[in-house]
């Protein structure tokens, strides 16, 4: 072998070896030791009360339908009802009426359900609003889909001046059917159609008047369905002009063959 390849050979047998030693020397005192820790901070966590299931308006809670659930201590609002503040709650709320839909893991606000021992469709009621009843039937109650908590307007279709021409006006607009018939909620088998004759409405005590007004005029009241979408719409409106008493009682206009007869207060006069 030619004296340069030996003198290339033996530098490097020396190097690797110095190297070695160097490494064996840096890991036996500790030299440069590199850890990566990962460090995750849980955020501390409250009890809260949440539902269950899927609450529809009407059911009464029990201890089956709430229970407590660990929530963010940052992301506890006001209203919403804690262990720490009500250790009880699951106890105070047996029997309460559920005045709005709740969904599966929502938490429970005092504002959704009503106390055990308000009367189911009162509790249901928003202050200031009036539960009236008006009939139906399948032709005028939109062929039996109209289901508790929907939107829907009422039409009033009656004789014009010439007994040939039908008049037809939307009375109130976007109101809330509370039950149909006894029904305050969705039947339980899964049907979807609720096929009734009476439909009781959420109103304002001037629709209520409104409403009285027309069931008198008619010759047919009709409901119809509205998009669940149209539920923020204004639904205080309604036909004040059917109201044209003193204070607020109703005209009732008398029609006999067609021709306006007499105008009849329904307001009680005086004697």
């Amino acid at each position: 072998m030619k004296p340069a390849r030996l003198i290339i050979l033996a530098v490097a047998v020396v190097a690797a070896g110095l190297a070695g030693l160097l490494a064996m020397r840096m890991a036996g005192s500790g030299g440069v030791v590199t850890q990566v820790r990962s460090v995750v901070e849980k955020e501390p966590t409250v009890n809260i009360l949440v539902s269950s299931a899927n609450l529809p308006v009407g059911a009464r809670l029990d201890d089956k339908l709430v229970h407590w659930m660990a929530w963010p201590q940052g992301g506890v609002v006001p209203g919403l009802i804690t262990e720490a503040d009500k250790p009880d709650a699951i106890k105070d709320l047996q029997g309460a009426v559920v005045r709005l839909p709740i969904f599966e893991g929502e938490p429970i606000r005092p504002e959704k359900v009503a106390d055990s021992s308000s009367r189911i469709l009162s509790s249901l009621l928003p202050a200031g609003k009036r539960a009236v009843a008006t009939e139906i039937s399948v032709a005028t109650g939109a062929g039996g889909f109209i289901l508790p908590n929907d939107r829907v307007d009422v039409i009033m279709v009656r004789k014009g001046t010439e007994a040939d021409k039908l008049i037809t006006e939307t009375v109130l607009s976007n109101v809330r059917v509370l039950a149909i018939d006894q029904q305050i909620q969705e039947k339980d088998d899964g049907s979807k159609s609720v096929v009734g004759t009476t439909a009781t409405l959420e109103l304002t005590p001037d629709q209520t008047k409104v409403l009285a007004v027309a069931q008198q005029m008619a010759d047919r009241l009709s409901l119809a369905l509205r998009s669940v979408a149209d539920a923020q719409e204004q639904d205080t409106s309604a036909a004040d002009y059917l109201l044209s008493g003193d204070n607020g009682s109703a005209i009732i206009q008398v029609i006999k063959s067609g021709a306006i007869v007499t105008d009849a207060s329904a307001a009680p006069k005086a004697e």
